[in-house]
């Protein structure tokens, strides 16, 4: 059950920066949106809905601003959203997934292409790298919600598949059917957590030399810099210096 963590969370670099701040909430709006037309406008009924405004919320989106993306949806506004995945491979041949929403399906695909190509990977056609990762959903808290035996008792009650406890935090794994409930019975315990999602989770890691993690950590930042992208995985770990150096 519980071990160390298989994976450096080198997917969540965007907004680090004020400049950043409006492209994210730009980001974090669509998916909102996104997730509200797909579902129930009610977030405690609608799973990727609750998802979508607990990620706003841990990055201070203004209430106003989540409560007009729902809005959009109710009213049937805005652009219409495609969701697509792609995949492909970067520097040193490491696996990297890219989920999109976007209302321009050949201005998405030329560009993420691009940066494949620029990194010196290459763009594959769906299904050529997600067999290396498991589509799994993940729950995070703070250290501070409960110690490590405590949170990996409410884990295994709740029906959890793993737990990950490390000085980050608390980071507690569900199959994608049994999500929604280890949530709801967590949640019911520690309360709001920082992040619940379904991931791509990277069956192995591979680990890089600085040379190739420095290629891939600005493909990653080109990736994610784009309006269209909204989430970016990929089965490889660079050292804490090259992290640092990075500004990760």
């Amino acid at each position: 059950m519980a071990g160390h963590s298989q994976f450096k969370n080198i997917m969540h670099r965007k907004g680090r920066q004020d400049a950043q701040k409006s492209k994210l909430f730009g980001k974090l709006a669509r998916e909102i949106t996104v997730a509200a037309k797909l579902g129930t406008p009610d977030p405690n009924m609608n799973p990727r809905l609750r998802a979508a405004i607990i990620a706003a919320r841990q990055e201070n989106m203004p209430k106003d601003n989540i409560e007009r993306a729902v809005k959009k949806a109710l009213g049937n506004e805005g652009e219409n959203y495609d969701e697509i995945r792609y995949e492909g491979y970067g520097p040193g041949g490491v696996a990297v997934i890219v989920e999109a929403l976007t209302d321009n399906r050949n201005r998405a695909a030329s560009d993420i292409r691009s940066f494949f190509t620029k990194s010196g990977g290459n763009l594959g056609e769906t299904g050529s790298v997600s067999f290396m990762f498991d589509r799994t959903g993940i729950i995070e808290y703070d250290r501070s919600v409960a110690d490590d035996d405590s949170v990996l008792d409410a884990a295994i009650e709740a029906g959890a598949d793993d737990v990950v406890s490390s000085e980050g935090g608390h980071e507690i794994y569900a199959s994608t059917e049994g999500y929604r409930d280890v949530a709801k019975a967590l949640e019911a315990k520690f309360g709001e957590p920082r992040k619940a999602a379904l991931i791509w989770k990277p069956q192995n890691t591979v680990a890089v030399d600085d040379e190739t993690g420095e290629k891939l950590l600005k493909l990653m930042d080109l990736l994610n810099e784009h309006d269209d992208v909204q989430n970016v995985y990929a089965n490889f770990e660079v050292s804490d210096t090259l992290v640092a150096k990075m500004g990760g």
